[in-house]
C-alpha cells in the first residue's frame, strides 16, 4: 500500500477508513503516489487550496482519490452545469460546490463571507478554470486567500511521474503578479497530462 501524508491537527477531515483505503488502493493501482514538498499542509483549519496543472479529466479522480486516502475535508468549485441528476447527487457528496461564475459577479465577495463564517474549510479552486490552455490564470483564488486571510496551497499532478505534490504553502501578499510567478514557478508543463495545454 502507498504511504499517505499524515494531515496536521487543525486540518479538517472527511471520510472514514473503507473510503480512504479504497482511495490509497485506486491509487497504487493506477502508480501514482503522493508527496509532500516543503512540509506539505499547513496546520490551519483553514485555507485555499490551488490545483494545477489542469489540463484533463483525469485530474478529477486522480484528485479525488488524493482526497479520500487523506481522509481531506476539502470542498471544491466546480461549473454548475455538472450537477445534472444523478451525477449531481455524487459531486456534492464528496464535497462539490456548483458554481455559475458568469452568473455571479458578487463570487468572491460571497466566498469570503463562508470562509469567516466558518471554523474550518479548505476550499480547492483550479485557477485555471479550464482544462484548455489559458494566457492567464483567474486572480478569485488569490482575492479569496487575501481577503479571507487564509494561506494558498498548491497542489500539482505530475503525470510524468505519477506524483500528487502536495505543497508549498504561500502567503496572499498585496502583490498578485509577483505571488503568481512565485506560484508558477513550481509547475512545468511537463507535469501535465496535456503538456501542450498548459
Amino acid at each position: 500500500m502507498i504511504d499517505v501524508p499524515r494531515l496536521p491537527p487543525s486540518v479538517p477531515r472527511a471520510h472514514g477508513a473503507l473510503v480512504a483505503g479504497f482511495g490509497r488502493r485506486m491509487l497504487e493501482l493506477a502508480g501514482w503516489r503522493l508527496e509532500n514538498i516543503e512540509g506539505g499542509f499547513p496546520d490551519a483549519p483553514k485555507f485555499v487550496l490551488i490545483v494545477s496543472p489542469h489540463t484533463s479529466n483525469w485530474d478529477f479522480p486522480v484528485g479525488l482519490m488524493a482526497k479520500f486516502a487523506l481522509h481531506l475535508g476539502a470542498k471544491y468549485i466546480a461549473k454548475h452545469s455538472l450537477f445534472w441528476w444523478p451525477l449531481g447527487v455524487f459531486l456534492r457528496a464528496v464535497g462539490g460546490v456548483p458554481v455559475n461564475r458568469s452568473a455571479a459577479p458578487d463570487f468572491v465577495e460571497r466566498t469570503v463571507r463562508i470562509f469567516n463564517g466558518r471554523d474550518q474549510l479548505v476550499l480547492v479552486i483550479t485557477p485555471e478554470g479550464t482544462r484548455s490552455k489559458v494566457e492567464r490564470w483567474k486572480s478569485s483564488f488569490h482575492r479569496i486567500a487575501r481577503a479571507a486571510g487564509v494561506p494558498i496551497v498548491l497542489v500539482s499532478f505530475d503525470y510524468s511521474r505519477k506524483l500528487v505534490l502536495i505543497g508549498p504553502t504561500f502567503a496572499a501578499g498585496e502583490n498578485y503578479e509577483r505571488d503568481l510567478a512565485a506560484i508558477q514557478a513550481r509547475i512545468t508543463p511537463e507535469m501535465a497530462r496535456h503538456p501542450a495545454r498548459y
